[in-house]
């Protein structure tokens, strides 16, 4: 899995930052080589994309989709389960590789939600509870849980962070959408506003931030810890630097480190698809979209932008 010896304790960025800016775990794209480049551009805790708890402690081929470096921290892995020991037999293999680990509690995917993981479990705080139990006796590092806010009872998301808290959870994140809202739906600031309230712990909020400006907002609205970006860091990983699009150096190191580090060209393609966006045109777009190889959009790059790969 890479680098063994954890880096930086993100509970003493708790102490020493008054506001973190963090990478939210996204499946496919959140891996190292992007994890590293948004770190050049004022991210402080970057998470690995959602991972089977039940897969990774049992398959040492799913193990190896996880990779890591001493350049990539502090770095959270986020599991999805509904198991205590399935979660507990992941968290203590993959703890000497990470500085926190994270029980997703918030996709709304069906499939998601079919399989008892994700959402659902914030229909279920007892089970939530067991886990993090389980959690906290096989591994001392930090634990977390990311959520999002109940779709009809606000009064459920409360009772849930707080038996968490009682569990021992070192901070919480908390999307300000149900799992039945779209992404353009606006946040709920008083919702994350009443989570922070009710909690004694650090509290990240997540939803709807694609620029400096949205983050501030978020801060000012809800007082909490940290702001975590999905889309928007995808679109531009700069953004928590105050950059109002991707600069062309933070595509260049992307495509370097995505190459050096084995990243596969359908995930190549789409980050720079994200990151490229507000620079082409939708004639060059069509055209992007339909490269299928990594010398195809290496020369692209290079004949249109100037960026080049210099491995």
């Amino acid at each position: 899995m890479g680098y063994t010896c954890r880096r930086q304790s993100i509970l003493e960025l708790f102490e020493s930052k008054p506001r973190l800016n963090v990478c939210a775990p996204m499946v496919r794209y959140s891996k190292c080589a992007f994890r590293e480049v948004i770190r050049d551009y004022s991210v402080d805790i970057a998470y690995t994309p959602m991972i089977l708890a039940d897969v990774f402690k049992s398959s040492e081929f799913a193990r190896q989709d996880y990779t890591t470096n001493d350049r990539d921290c502090p770095v959270v892995i986020q599991f999805a389960a509904h198991d205590p020991v399935d979660l507990a037999q992941a968290a203590q293999i993959v703890a000497p590789y990470v500085d926190g680990i994270d029980l997703n509690c918030g996709c709304p995917q069906k499939w998601a939600y079919k399989e008892g993981i994700g959402a659902i479990l914030s229909e279920h705080p007892e089970t939530v509870k067991e886990m993090v139990r389980a959690v906290k006796t096989a591994v001392d590092i930090p634990c977390s849980i990311k959520i999002r806010k109940h779709p009809t009872d606000l009064r459920q998301t409360i009772e849930l962070v707080r038996r968490a808290e009682k569990m021992g959870i070192d901070w919480l994140t908390v999307h300000g959408r149900t799992r039945h809202q779209k992404s353009t739906e606006p946040v709920d600031y008083a919702a994350i506003k009443l989570v922070q309230e009710s909690l004694s712990i650090p509290v990240f909020a997540n939803g709807g931030i694609f620029t400096l400006d949205d983050a501030e907002k978020m801060y000012r609205e809800t007082n909490v810890a940290g702001v975590m970006s999905a889309r928007g860091l995808l679109q531009n990983p700069a953004l928590f630097a105050g950059y109002k699009h991707t600069p062309l150096q933070c595509v260049e190191k992307y495509i370097n480190l995505a190459l050096a580090y084995g990243t596969p060209t359908a995930i190549v393609h789409h980050h720079l698809m994200y990151m490229m966006e507000s620079f082409m045109s939708s004639v060059e777009r069509k055209t992007f979209n339909c490269l299928t190889s990594i010398p195809a959009i290496l020369d692209h790059m290079s004949f249109y932008y100037g960026v080049e790969c210099t491995l």
